[in-house]
């Protein structure tokens, strides 16, 4: 049994390989076309050189692990560490057949995985890093594992008043479902990264010092490079209006539903997708 089953994030373990994970992986292309362009902001800033070792927390289906792993080469590493089992199967076979051996993956909660300290120059995670049980010593354990002068780079989702993506669908499902309560401020989720303020105190409680938050303001393709339909179905599968429809007491009119869905994102729609604008943060820090 994976030591994340048992951990303090066995709620985010279960979820990722009983009910998300596999969905994720069906939708990996998609997610890939939509958020891939962000992640690969991502890791230019963080510029991984050749020979270096890298860890990639919460690297899915692989995409930012071999895109890593190119960077450093032959003479470097990288650690792909996740918790779910499908999505590591996933990143697994596209390592294979790409060829790419300087890359591995292994399943378990960043937060309390065994990691040799001082054995990675750099930490980088695309949106992976929202889901600690208890932020500040999960930021703790990656430093320890960082050696020296290392750096941590990380992308994280502002609040859904920055991101429309994730706002204009959950408030078409509105009109049709009473909307759960919000989790808890700081409760492990796609959101609880969005605090700047909150960002930096964990990260200098743990160790982490020149912590920069910065926001972006980008563009963000629903379902990848698909129709309007395919984004329609993307935000019914992905993100808080999945959450919403799985709280929703009694019987959902999912016609009723997508249709207003559908005429939510309608204006977005263009000839490359359903092209939104979205707003992470690119996080950074170094280890004194």
């Amino acid at each position: 049994m994976s030591q994340g089953a048992e951990g303090p994030n066995a709620e985010q373990f279960s979820y990722w390989n009983e009910e998300a994970g596999q969905k994720w992986v069906e939708l990996q292309e998609r997610l890939d076309s939509g958020i891939g362009p962000l992640g690969l902001d991502a890791i230019e800033r963080a510029a991984p050189a050749a020979g270096e070792r890298v860890l990639d927390v919460g690297c899915g289906c692989g995409q930012t692990a071999l895109q890593l792993a190119e960077r450093v080469g032959e003479t470097g590493s990288v650690l792909g560490v996740d918790l779910s089992g499908p999505m590591l199967a996933r990143a697994q076979e596209r390592a294979a057949q790409a060829g790419i051996r300087q890359v591995r993956f292994e399943q378990g909660d960043a937060q309390i995985h065994p990691l040799e300290e001082g054995s990675f120059d750099l930490v980088f995670s695309r949106f992976g890093v929202m889901f600690f049980a208890d932020p500040p010593e999960a930021f703790a354990a990656l430093r320890r594992a960082t050696r020296s002068g290392g750096r941590l780079a990380f992308l994280c989702w502002r609040g859904a008043e920055h991101n429309p993506f994730m706002a204009v669908p959950y408030l078409a499902v509105a009109k049709h479902v009473e909307l759960p309560p919000p989790p808890p401020a700081g409760a492990p989720g796609p959101l609880s990264f969005a605090d700047d303020e909150r960002v930096r105190g964990i990260l200098e409680s743990a160790g982490w010092s020149d912590v920069a938050f910065e926001p972006w303001e980008r563009e963000f393709l629903v379902g990848g490079r698909g129709t309007l339909d395919d984004a329609v179905d993307f935000s019914l599968r992905v993100g808080p209006v999945t959450r919403a429809l799985r709280l929703a007491e009694g019987e959902l009119d999912m016609e009723a539903i997508t249709r207003s869905v559908r005429e939510a994102l309608a204006p977005y729609a263009t000839d490359e997708g359903v092209r939104m604008p979205c707003s992470p943060a690119l996080v950074t820090a170094r280890v004194p």
